[in-house]
């Protein structure tokens, strides 16, 4: 269990090299490619812009709050800053799972506040051009999918890339003030 948990451990500080990387690199790609960390909820792979992302956390019991949504874990304290926690697959209608050592909570920087994402395993951080960047599909009116900027696509392997942006803001989630741009 050891062996796995070490490697929990190298994914994620791999990772947390990768998007310090990407921070000190300017943003001047366009929104048809860019970086990307990867990560997985059950057996889907999705794909989050890199700059949105402040670090990635090992998972910890939140502080529960009364009558907040199932998906709303609660909120933790992340060096004085207190910051709420939504789990990522009851918010996405995704298979539940178990928390386990391989759980982590990505923490984002969305228009100026921080929000943990808890998801199933960080896998890497992607470098796609325009050319591996599908458009989203278009879906019918039951299902909102207006999060799904494209799909991404690297050997074998399959991404669904999100505006994690317009996720947490949307109204429904109540993290973000409805006035703030």
């Amino acid at each position: 269990m050891d062996m796995i948990t070490d490697a929990a451990q190298v994914a994620r500080h791999e990772a947390n090299r990768a998007i310090q990387s990407a921070g000190s690199r300017a943003a001047s790609h366009a929104a048809t490619h860019g970086e990307y960390l990867t990560f997985r909820l059950g057996a889907e792979e999705y794909g989050i812009d890199i700059l949105r992302v402040q670090e990635i956390r090992s998972y910890e019991q939140p502080t529960r709050i009364a009558n907040a949504p199932s998906f709303l874990k609660g909120v933790v304290n992340l060096r004085g800053v207190i910051v709420p926690i939504v789990d990522l697959r009851l918010k996405l209608g995704c298979d539940s799972a178990d928390y386990n050592h391989f759980t982590v909570v990505i923490v984002l920087n969305v228009r100026g506040r921080v929000v943990g994402a808890v998801v199933d395993s960080v896998s890497d951080v992607l470098a796609l051009s325009g050319e591996a960047i599908r458009p989203a599909p278009q879906l019918n009116s039951t299902i909102d999918a207006g999060f799904i900027t494209g799909i991404g696509s690297v050997a074998e392997r399959m991404l669904i890339l999100m505006d994690i942006e317009a996720l947490m803001s949307s109204a429904d989630m109540g993290l973000m003030d409805t006035m703030a741009d």
